[in-house]
């Protein structure tokens, strides 16, 4: 194996410095657009958490589904969950191994303030279709402020692997045209 001569490196050619100054102009607007975009994109989620035990967040979401269950959905292995329809406002949902709870039943261009949170580990908050992307973390009750724009059911998928039941996490967001 031969050994690069002494001076390896040769100057840039005009083409090259010209991709160069491209490059590093780019990741300067890149950067400057950063901070610019937090503030002025509109495309950030709220950011009010609080902490919470798990065993409160569980209270306050069952005292949430006896107030406002409306009926129930029999999922997987007969297991039943409620399915909740709140006027707007505060409503709760919790993930823990391998569930949402409750489904909830929103109004078409309502305000609701959803709290979430986990009882047991770490999940992953995914909406689809419209790909909104939340984690759930014990201890902590995480405030969403959201208004549907469209009628349909909605999955809620858990995008953090929480152990061998993960693939069955699935809950449900049903939105309705209130009018």
């Amino acid at each position: 194996m031969l050994a690069p001569p002494k001076i390896w490196w040769r100057k840039l050619g005009s083409y090259e410095r010209n991709w160069v100054i491209i490059a590093f102009t780019w990741c300067l607007l890149l950067t400057a657009m950063m901070p610019l975009w937090y503030f002025f994109g509109k495309q950030n989620v709220p950011t009010e958490t609080y902490r919470v035990s798990e065993e409160d967040f569980r209270l306050l979401t069952e005292e949430f589904v006896a107030r406002y269950q409306v009926d129930e959905f029999v999922g997987q292995n007969n297991q039943t969950v409620p399915i909740v329809a709140p006027p707007p406002g505060d409503v709760y949902i919790y993930g823990r191994q391998w569930q949402w709870y409750p489904i909830l039943k929103l109004e078409l261009g309502k305000e609701y303030r959803v709290h979430l949170s986990s009882l047991d580990v770490l999940h992953g908050f995914s909406l689809q279709p419209v790909n909104l992307n939340f984690m759930a973390l014990p201890g902590y009750d995480y405030v969403l402020t959201l208004t549907p724009t469209t009628v349909g059911e909605f999955s809620i998928v858990c995008n953090e692997y929480c152990l061998y039941g993960h693939h069955l996490m699935v809950g449900k967001i049903i939105v309705e045209d209130g009018g």
